[in-house]
């Protein structure tokens, strides 16, 4: 990316937590907290995603060195597919133009477009081009330019091999809401189950391979990746086994059943809407 060095180190949830709190900024005042976590979580989700298709686009270079059409074939079965022009470094690129909004929203629909058995609908009623939430074009122009900046971070690196199993951006929703939360002078509990209690509850319930998970009043999805994490702490092979059920809310509802925002989900659990 222009402007900065890729890290050599391990990227920590608390460093991509901090860079979305300072990336808030861009939005207060001007949008209700409630609203404007689900243009950062639609920014980082563009981002983890341009950072895994960038470093599996590089390995898969060398090993089929510049032949393009191989690798492309090969990324093609990747859990999201890029679309060209359709990165953040290809956003980043473009922050200074003057229909800024406009370009992100068409990312989106491309990259919707791409997935759309995964991704259908996720990003519908999220518009980086609205003039009610944003502002005028000049400081909607400004604002997006500053989030683009935010999360062009050298420290925000979203490469597998920098994030290890980390489910960044599930875990970026929960620290969102806290802070919200806490903002407003209200308990976490009102809004979400704190992961504190989600993990304590998961221990006591103790989930076994095969069983039915179901969490009627599901958010986030937090205490079922509690509860599927701590069946696979167990050292058992889950595979297909495990059932996880949840009524989930907001800009989850479409993505969480695809695993869009819980990476962690990825080995085989199911879960219903």
């Amino acid at each position: 990316m222009d402007n900065y060095t890729l890290p050599l180190f391990p990227v920590s949830q608390d460093e991509i937590d901090n860079i979305l709190w300072r990336a808030c900024d861009t939005f207060r005042g001007t949008i209700d907290a409630s609203e404007y976590k689900n243009y950062l979580l639609v920014m980082l989700f563009v981002k983890y995603v341009s950072d895994v298709w960038a470093e599996h686009y590089e390995q898969l270079q060398k090993e089929y060195g510049d032949d393009k059409e191989r690798i492309l074939r090969r990324l093609a079965r990747e859990r999201f597919v890029l679309p060209p022009g359709c990165s953040f470094d290809d956003l980043y690129r473009q922050r200074n133009e003057t229909n800024l909004g406009e370009i992100i929203n068409k990312a989106l629909e491309q990259i919707e477009e791409a997935n759309k058995l995964k991704l259908a609908g996720v990003f519908r009623n999220i518009d980086f081009n609205s003039e009610a939430n944003l502002g005028q074009s000049r400081d909607r122009n400004t604002r997006l330019k500053m989030l683009l900046e935010d999360f062009a971070n050298p420290k925000l690196d979203l490469r597998p091999s920098r994030i290890g199993n980390l489910d960044v951006i599930g875990n970026a929703y929960e620290y969102l809401i806290a802070k919200f939360a806490a903002g407003a002078g209200k308990k976490a509990g009102e809004f979400y189950t704190p992961s504190e209690v989600s993990e304590l509850m998961a221990e006591l319930v103790a989930p076994q391979p095969g069983e039915r998970i179901c969490d009627p009043t599901c958010g986030s999805g937090s205490l079922l990746i509690k509860c599927a994490n701590y069946v696979r702490r167990q050292g058992s092979n889950i595979g297909n086994k495990l059932s996880l059920d949840g009524n989930c809310q907001g800009y989850f509802r479409r993505c969480f059943k695809e695993k869009a925002v819980r990476p962690s989900l990825s080995f085989g659990e199911r879960c219903h809407n």
